[in-house]
């Protein structure tokens, strides 16, 4: 019967479905490990807590609930928008069926997060056209460095023949131009050397961000820390994770700056997320790193295809500084999200949470 009890507990737990059960005095009493990930917080917080403690209060209602309980009702509400006191809102397909146990009645809440669904088949198709745009450019870089080799190398020996100054300015302008061509390709094809990975405090890596942002940026941008103390160290190559933030910083600035936005304001938050997939894998804990600025928000233009090389709705924007950023994240086994309106664009930066005892 134990085995049986440890087997069924684990197959809940594996579930991406939200089960949570209630009692008659609507205090939850189960919630397996994907309710962590939409309440953001642990099983030990959630159990004995009235479910309204978590949920704005137009958003449950109690009423229904009660006479749910109390006529043995079972319902199903799809696209329900459910608002959390935190602010977050998740919009999903709700069932809420009526259990008789040995305590008494219960009733069991399953939440399918209809945004998580399409946050997938997004991530797969961004994964997708990530990759192919990879192996385009690795071919094209292919084909553009050996003529340019070739062309330099030319310049270099006609150089040895000329006599003329004048003349050796042209072969100069040459190999200039060439070593400017073989610079951009190499940019366009991002870092291909693999994370050096230690056990690192992302915070003390966004304060240099933020410290070399307030050198770097003429505009007066009101940069606004809300870090979670809480994150436990992260194994990280702390050089990539400092560029890959730099770089969205730098075009939130810039959009701030071209908008003449009022009260330009740029928010960095870190908090815990539980129960993630990225790239295929479940993790148990990830450490999320929000961008938020106040801007115009992103072109519905390029918002397909804003991880491209070359995409960018910046004036004098090279296009490559999210495209690299992506390339660092994924080196990290992590993924990046976008969220952008009028008025609100929101990067999320992924990054699993290993245990140490695990790489000792």
């Amino acid at each position: 019967m134990q085995a049986t009890e440890f087997e069924m507990n684990n197959l809940l737990n594996n579930l991406n479905t939200v089960l949570v059960m209630i009692d008659d005095r609507l205090n939850i009493v189960y919630a397996n490990h994907a309710s962590e990930a939409l309440f953001e917080t642990g099983t030990k917080q959630l159990y004995g807590h009235p479910l309204s403690d978590f949920f704005m209060p137009d958003s449950i209602n109690k009423a229904r609930l009660r006479a749910a309980l109390r006529r043995g009702e079972d319902f199903t509400e799809n696209e329900v928008r459910l608002s959390f006191k935190d602010n977050r809102f998740v919009l999903a397909d709700l069932t809420v069926t009526n259990l008789q146990t040995e305590e008494g009645p219960r009733l069991l809440f399953e939440v399918r997060k209809i945004d998580q669904q399409r946050r997938i088949s997004r991530e797969n198709q961004q994964n997708a056209q990530h990759f192919a745009a990879r192996e385009l450019i690795r071919g094209l870089a292919h084909e553009i460095k050996n003529p340019l080799g070739g062309i330099r190398g030319a310049a270099q020996l006609l150089e040895k023949e000329l006599n003329d100054d004048e003349q050796k300015e042209f072969t100069q302008m040459i190999i200039e131009q060439s070593d400017r061509l073989r610079m951009l390709v190499d940019r366009l094809l991002g870092p291909n050397s693999l994370p050096r990975l230690k056990w690192s405090n992302l915070h003390q890596t966004l304060e240099r961000v933020r410290n070399l942002m307030k050198v770097d940026s003429d505009t007066p941008i009101t940069i606004i820390r809300d870090y979670d103390p809480s994150i436990p160290d992260v194994r990280v190559d702390q050089d990539m994770i400092q560029q890959a933030v730099l770089n969205i910083v730098r075009n939130s600035v810039q959009a701030l700056s071209e908008s003449q936005t009022a009260n330009p304001q740029i928010r960095l938050i870190t908090r815990v997320g539980r129960q993630m997939t990225i790239q295929g894998q479940r993790h148990a804990l990830v450490a999320k790193i929000q961008i938020v600025d106040n801007g115009p928000g992103i072109p519905m233009a390029i918002k397909d295809t804003l991880f491209y090389p070359m995409v960018s709705s910046k004036q004098n924007g090279s296009g490559l500084g999210l495209s690299i950023a992506q390339t660092m994240i994924n080196h990290h086994r992590g993924k990046i999200e976008v969220d952008s309106h009028p008025g609100h664009t929101a990067f999320v930066l992924y990054l699993p949470i290993d245990r140490k005892e695990s790489e000792e």
